[in-house]
Order: C-alpha cells, then structure tokens, then sequence
C-alpha cells in the first residue's frame, strides 16, 4: 500500500487555547511527510503524561469542511475521559496543504496524516508515547485500517464506528462513480478497471494486506446502517480474523449510521476498550 516511510511530527499551537473546564483546545499544525495538516488539539487537565488518541473524522465536502469538523462529540468525551485528542483535519481540508482531487479520492494520503499525527502527539510532553490509540468514524474507519497495514505497530490499539467497507472498490462503486465524478473516471482511465487491473484495486484495501495489523480492533456498527452496510463491517471481521487480527465487532441492532439513543454506550464500550489494550 504505501513502499516509503512515512514521516510526520513538528506540532506547531496556533492562536490562543481555549478552556472548556475540564480540557484545553486549540487549533494546530504538524508536518505529514512535506505537507502541513490542520487540526484540533484537546489536553484535558490533571497532571500528565495522559494517554492519547488520533481521531479520523468520516466524510465531509473539502470545500465546505471546517478544522475540526464531524467528531465534536466524540473530541469532547475522550478529554473529558483524560485522553489528549489530535483530530486531524486530514490533506486538502481546512487549514492543511491542497492536493489533488484524485489524490482525495483515493483516500491513502489520509492515512499517512493520520499516521504522522500519531508520531506528532509522541513528541508532546503531555503524552504518553506508549499509549496512543486511533478512532475512525465511517470514511474515518477505512483510514484508521489504512494506517494499521501502512505502519503496522504505529498504535497498540484502534476503533472503528460505522466504517466504510476494507475493500475499496464497495466504497468506489457505491459513492465515487454513482456520482459519476471526475476524478472517478480519471483513476479509471489511469490505473484501469477493477477488471482490467485487479490487482491496482486490490492493493488500495486494507483487507489485502490484514495479516499486517498489529494492533487491537473493536468494530462498532448499527444494524440499520444505510450508509455503510452492516455485510461490509462482517466481512471485514472474517477476513481480518482469518488474517490473526484480534478484531470485535459490536452490532447494535436499533441504531443506523448516526448513532443517536446509543450513542454514549458506544463511546462507553469504546473507552472501556481503549484503556484496557492502553493500560489506562
């Protein structure tokens, strides 16, 4: 998936840092690679060094995203729990650099903001470099297993809510060429169909490359899910299990994409599982 190393640190604070009572937060930028990437950053109060955790928000239009966008919920929960937060607003959002439209769409470059998100919280005092765990919510979830096959190791554990599929073509097929996109249609032209070159679409899923993860998987997912169907989230379960992943998926069977009656049981569940694998 990706045949380079991927680099990232630098974290710079901007603007002025504000107090929500139990935490602090304040806009940032980190270098992923030769580009700058906006994001959030969220230190809760108390002595540290505290555990922390890299969010990778689900999809949002580029051109209308705003630094922070699409986790609020979740950023508030994890520092009110003692996590420090770095929500990465990913390359071509926000305040990061711009890339291509195509680079977007094929989504590997978030995975390498991600990643060095993750080695920019380790250079925090306030961290403990030891233990960093990554959230991924629906579009976020294909990142978050992205970045498990690309740095295997990069965190001891990770959770996914109501993830896109780990094969890339479902999530091609389902949004890119039903919208009929140009970008869409210049990887066709470019890398070929899934017919003609299989193996350039099997190399952009993480279910390729599953015997790779080192890391600890809870997968949460609502049975009604319109957006990402609950077959996507069970196949990813038996193909990562048969690769060795220690991998849990959690069906809640009145909740759709959005989680809304059990929304803090999840995020119960998910903490619970992240300072257990953390040694919270």
């Amino acid at each position: 998936m990706f045949d380079d190393d991927i680099t990232g640190g630098a974290l710079r604070r901007v603007g002025r840092a504000q107090d929500f009572g139990a935490y602090t937060r304040q806009e940032v930028r980190y270098r992923s690679g030769d580009l700058t990437i906006s994001g959030l950053l969220l230190v809760p109060d108390g002595r540290g060094p505290h555990p922390a955790v890299v969010l990778n928000h689900g999809y949002i239009e580029p051109s209308v995203y705003r630094t922070g966008q699409g986790m609020q919920r979740e950023q508030d929960y994890l520092a009110r729990e003692g996590y420090v937060v770095l929500h990465t607003d990913y390359r071509g959002h926000a305040g990061s650099d711009d890339v291509g439209r195509v680079e977007l769409e094929l989504r590997l470059g978030y995975a390498r903001d991600s990643i060095a998100a993750v080695k920019a919280l380790r250079e925090l005092d306030e961290v403990d470099p030891e233990r960093i765990g990554m959230l991924g919510r629906s579009m976020g979830g294909g990142v978050t297993m992205n970045a498990l096959v690309a740095e295997p190791g990069i965190v001891k554990a990770a959770v996914v809510h109501s993830s896109v599929s780990s094969r890339f073509i479902d999530n091609f097929r389902r949004w890119t060429v039903p919208n009929r996109s140009e970008a869409g249609r210049t990887i066709v032209r470019r890398w070929g169909s899934v017919e003609d070159n299989p193996r350039f679409w099997r190399d952009l899923s993480s279910r390729t490359y599953a015997d790779r993860i080192e890391a600890d998987l809870l997968m949460v997912h609502g049975a009604l899910d319109d957006q990402c169907p609950l077959r996507w989230a069970r196949a990813t379960e038996r193909a990562f299990t048969q690769a060795g992943v220690d991998v849990d998926l959690v069906v809640y069977d009145r909740e759709g994409h959005t989680f809304v009656g059990q929304w803090a049981h999840k995020m119960r569940r998910t903490v619970d599982f992240l300072d257990e694998r953390l040694g919270v």
